[in-house]
């Protein structure tokens, strides 16, 4: 009897063993640096990425992630607050949220978890965003990063070490400066013949050699996280994400709300709930990471979130999630932007419809102004490409299955075989931004204009010193 007693007890102490396990599972987010998805060689391109491809055969590759801004500080306050760039505040670059907001810390901090970001911040103030900070994983350009027993982040893995041994719960994020330039990492090497995507332009080959090396160094800061969970023992009862963040600093990516400036690569891997291998075209935002993080805890998601959870999506229970995905371009407020150009657009299960806030102005920033002094004395086809970039008209349609660089204006073509089609798309798309700029408080030009009082006080004052220069 007391032998039975004996066995009955370690059952019942094991199965809570694994349902408190399975209710506080750990979270590890690395996130890239304008990184265009289509670069990498799980989705394509030609950027060599041995450890993320690991991770996506231990785990789940999605094809529609996206993202609420083309550019850094926006796009990780929303990650961080589950909350779109108008409602949370933080809407253009070297932003600042609503005092009032909430970020991930505040949610699963009450739980018991340790909550940490690694490397590059870009968000503000830091009463929103009370982290552990971790000043690692995002290096200067020139910096000589030294391995300290083997580690190029011994306080990654410090962080990681201690959490075990305290048997704390965590949820790090790890924020790289790759492949944002300048391009000074990595071999370019075996890049140096590598095919241009539309996204480049012929004066572009050799600085896309140099940033394809920076994709394969970012994979190696991944790989060195996981190596890290794998000898701490905590691979097993750990979800990791890697997502590639908005899409490069060359022309139609970064800045645009075209299809590969706010889509991302997203892998995710959690031993024994996610099928080894599987793939998923459910449509996924960078606004339902912090829900679906707090549903796989166990905790309560807020109502007044933009986010939805997608831990179903997670399981393999469900391959659909939202109907569409919103995002925003907010130029005043960009480093050497010269006019207003506010961007709104949607995504459905086929086109990206795109609404031009100011089409009467250039979208004139410098690596457009740049593109368009490089390519004057170009063939037509390559000046009329530089044009658009510049220029372009008030609405705009893709197709983003066949089109995935958006270089074809649907509404631009005439008598299509499709028009029916394409005119109900465009009508369900503009009714559907519609709404969504309705809830979010979104009047659209006059928030592009009152851009400058949404940015960090460090860089308003910033601004103040260089305009007060003679």
């Amino acid at each position: 009897m007391g032998k039975l007693f004996s066995i009955q007890f370690a059952l019942l102490f094991l199965c809570a063993t694994l349902g408190e396990a399975s209710a506080e599972p750990n979270f590890v987010f690395i996130l890239a640096d304008d990184c265009s998805y289509r670069d990498l060689e799980l989705y394509g391109g030609p950027a060599l990425t041995p450890h993320i491809n690991a991770l996506a055969q231990e785990g789940m590759t999605f094809s529609r992630c996206y993202q609420s801004a083309p550019m850094c500080s926006p796009t990780r306050h929303a990650l961080y607050t589950g909350l779109y760039p108008v409602k949370n505040g933080a809407y253009p670059n070297h932003a600042r949220a609503y005092a009032n907001v909430k970020s991930i810390p505040h949610y699963l901090q009450p739980d018991g978890y340790r909550v940490a970001l690694a490397g590059k911040t870009h968000i503000s103030p830091e009463t929103v965003f009370p982290f552990e900070y971790i000043k690692e994983f995002a290096e200067p350009p020139d910096a000589d990063v030294t391995a300290v027993d083997g580690w190029r982040y011994p306080q990654v893995k410090k962080f990681l070490q201690e959490s075990r041994d305290q048997k704390t719960p965590f949820c790090l994020f790890l924020c790289s400066n790759e492949p944002h330039s300048p391009y000074n990492k990595g071999d370019a090497t075996p890049y140096r013949e590598a095919k241009l995507s539309p996204q480049q332009f012929d004066h572009h080959r050799e600085s896309y050699a140099s940033y394809l090396a920076e994709i394969t160094y970012f994979d190696g800061q991944v790989g060195e996280i996981m190596q890290m969970l794998s000898d701490l023992d905590l691979r097993e009862q750990t979800l990791v994400m890697v997502a590639t963040e908005q899409g490069s600093g060359f022309p139609f990516g970064k800045w645009t709300c075209y299809e590969i400036g706010v889509a991302s690569g997203l892998v995710a891997s959690w031993p024994g709930v996610i099928e080894p291998g599987s793939r998923t075209d459910a449509i996924v935002e960078y606004t339902d990471i912090l829900p679906t993080f707090l549903d796989a805890a166990g905790s309560g998601i807020p109502p007044s979130l933009d986010g939805r959870s997608f831990l179903e999506v997670l399981r393999g229970e469900r391959n659909a999630h939202s109907k569409y995905a919103f995002s925003l371009q907010t130029t005043r407020g960009v480093n050497g932007y010269q006019q207003p150009y506010g961007i709104r657009s949607v995504v459905g299960q086929r086109y990206r419809y795109i609404r031009n806030l100011f089409p009467e102005n250039e979208f004139s920033i410098p690596s457009s102004r740049s593109v368009y002094q490089q390519t004057r004395q170009s063939d037509e086809p390559t000046r009329q490409r530089a044009e658009r970039y510049l220029k372009r008209p008030a609405e705009e349609l893709y197709d983003v299955l066949r089109d995935p660089y958006c270089q074809t204006n649907l509404i631009e073509l005439a008598n299509s075989p499709q028009q029916a089609e394409l005119d109900a798309s465009k009508r369900e798309l503009s009714q559907a931004l519609d709404l969504w700029m309705t809830r979010q408080a979104d009047s659209g030009r006059q928030v592009e204009l009152d851009a400058h009082d949404r940015q960090a006080d460090w860089y308003r004052a910033r601004l103040r010193r260089e305009n007060s220069q003679p």
